[in-house]
C-alpha cells in the first residue's frame, strides 16, 4: 500500500470509498479489521488503507485532504485545533481506537548505570532512579542522556515528562527529550542515539528482543484509562460526509469488538503480523494482544492485565467513545508544557475535538460519562474544572 494507492482512490471518487492512513502500530487493529473481515463492507464502505512512516505525514495528509480519515496520536486533533505546529485544521476524533498499549524502556546500559529501578510497573521507584542518575551525571559533568517520543503531541510525550517531573526531574532542562518514529525507534536504540523510549506496542518488545532495550513499565502504570490512539477526521468531511462516517464509526465498534476478544487474538496476531501492516513476527504482537510483556531478554513474560484494550467498559464508560475529560486533560498537558497559553481556547478545542456527539448518534448506545482522570502523582483532574489542576499540577 503506498501514496499511489490513495490517489487511486481519489481519482475514482463515489460515496462509500474512503482513503485511511495508518502507522505500523498494534493499535491500528480495528481500522485493518474492519476492511479485512467485512465490517466495513457490510456498512456499504471501500476501505482503502494507506502505511505511513511518520505521525509527521499522517498529520499533514488529512490537512491536505489526501486522507479521508487517519489512525491518529489522541492529543493531535486539539492541537490540529489550535494550529500548533502547522496550520490551524478542525480536526475531530468521533472515536477512539484504544486504550493502553505504551511502554517506557531503556538501554541495557542506562539501566546499569541507573542501579535500582525497582520492580518492573513501579513509576515511583524508576523516577527516583532516573533522577539519582542524572545527578550523577551532572556532578562529574557527564552529558545528560536522551529519551524519546514519537511526536510532540502525543500521550508518549506527556506521559514521559508526567513521570519524569513527579520524580522532581524537569524535562527541559535535565535532560534532552527528542521525536523519532516508532519503527525508528529499535534502530535509534541500537546506534545509541537515544537512551530511553517512550512508544506503542510492538517496538518496545522488538527493542527487548534486539538486546537493545529493557523495560521499565507500561504507560498504564501512569495513566490508567486515558485514550491512546483515535481516529481522526475533519469536521468539515464529517459535515458533507456524515452517513459514511456513522457506518464507518459502525464498522469500527464491530471491528474493534472482534480485536478485543481473546479467542480471536491468534488471527488477529497474524493479521497485524503481515508485512503490509506491521512487518514483525506474530508471537510478538501476540504477547502485546495477551498482556504478557518480555521486560528483558531471556526473562521470562511478565502478565500485563488490560495492557492494550479495543473496546468494552472503562473507568469512565465505553472505551471507544469520546470523552470530554479526556480531550481537556490533553489540553492541560499542553498548557502545563508551555505548547500553548490560552487556557480558554485549548479548553474549548478540546471540547469540540472530545465532543461524543458523533459516536452518540451512530452508534445509538446510552453512555455514562465520568468527569475525573487519575494518574499515579498529583491530584485528580477534573473535567469540570480543568483550570483548577494547572493550579495544583504535581
Amino acid at each position: 500500500m503506498t501514496g499511489s494507492t490513495a490517489t487511486r482512490s481519489r481519482d475514482r471518487g463515489g460515496e462509500g470509498r474512503l482513503t485511511l492512513g495508518f502507522m505500523p502500530l498494534v493499535d491500528c487493529a480495528p481500522l485493518v479489521v474492519a476492511r479485512d473481515l467485512g465490517f466495513a463492507r457490510d456498512e456499504g464502505l471501500d476501505l482503502d488503507l494507506v502505511r505511513e512512516t511518520s505521525w509527521a505525514n499522517i498529520r499533514d495528509r488529512i490537512f491536505l485532504g489526501h486522507f479521508d480519515a487517519a489512525h491518529m496520536l489522541a492529543p493531535m486533533p486539539i492541537a490540529a485545533r489550535l494550529g500548533l505546529g502547522h496550520l490551524k485544521t478542525p480536526v475531530i476524533a468521533p472515536f477512539v481506537l484504544d486504550q493502553g498499549g505504551n511502554s517506557i524502556a531503556v538501554t541495557p546500559a542506562l539501566h546499569a548505570e541507573g542501579g535500582d529501578w525497582g520492580v518492573f510497573g513501579d513509576p515511583v521507584a524508576s523516577g527516583r532512579a532516573l533522577a539519582r542518575l542524572l545527578e550523577a551525571r551532572r556532578r562529574r559533568g557527564a552529558e545528560q542522556p536522551t529519551f524519546a517520543s514519537v511526536h510532540p503531541f502525543s500521550c508518549h510525550h506527556y506521559q514521559l515528562r508526567h513521570w519524569m517531573a513527579a520524580a522532581g526531574i524537569d524535562p527541559d532542562r535535565d535532560l534532552r527529550l527528542t521525536v523519532v518514529p516508532p519503527p525508528h525507534m529499535v534502530a535509534a536504540m541500537e546506534a545509541g542515539d537515544v537512551d530511553g523510549v517512550c512508544v506503542g506496542a510492538p517496538w518496545t518488545s522488538r527493542a527487548v528482543e534486539a538486546g537493545v532495550g529493557r523495560l521499565l513499565m507500561p504507560t498504564a502504570a501512569l495513566w490508567p484509562s486515558a485514550p491512546e490512539k483515535v481516529l481522526g477526521v475533519r469536521q468539515d468531511f464529517a459535515e458533507r460526509r456524515g452517513e459514511e462516517l456513522a457506518a464507518l464509526l459502525r464498522a469500527l465498534d464491530r471491528a474493534a469488538a472482534w480485536a478485543e476478544a481473546p479467542e480471536n487474538h491468534p488471527r488477529l496476531a497474524e493479521i497485524i503480523a503481515r508485512d503490509d501492516v506491521v512487518g514483525v513476527p506474530a508471537a510478538v504482537v501476540m504477547r502485546t494482544l495477551s498482556g504478557t510483556l518480555v521486560v528483558e531478554k531471556g526473562a521470562t513474560p511478565v502478565p500485563v492485565p488490560g495492557f492494550l484494550r479495543f473496546h468494552g467498559d472503562g473507568e469512565s464508560g465505553p472505551i471507544n467513545r469520546p470523552r470530554a475529560t479526556d480531550g481537556l486533560w490533553f489540553a492541560a498537558q499542553m498548557l502545563r508544557w508551555h505548547q500553548t497559553a490560552d487556557a480558554d481556547a485549548a479548553f474549548a478545542a478540546a471540547r469540540e475535538a472530545y465532543s461524543p456527539t458523533w459516536w452518540d448518534a451512530a452508534l445509538e448506545q446510552p453512555a455514562r460519562e465520568g468527569m475525573t482522570l487519575r494518574t499515579f502523582a498529583g491530584p485528580v483532574f477534573d473535567g469540570s474544572a480543568p483550570e483548577r489542576w494547572l493550579g495544583a499540577e504535581p
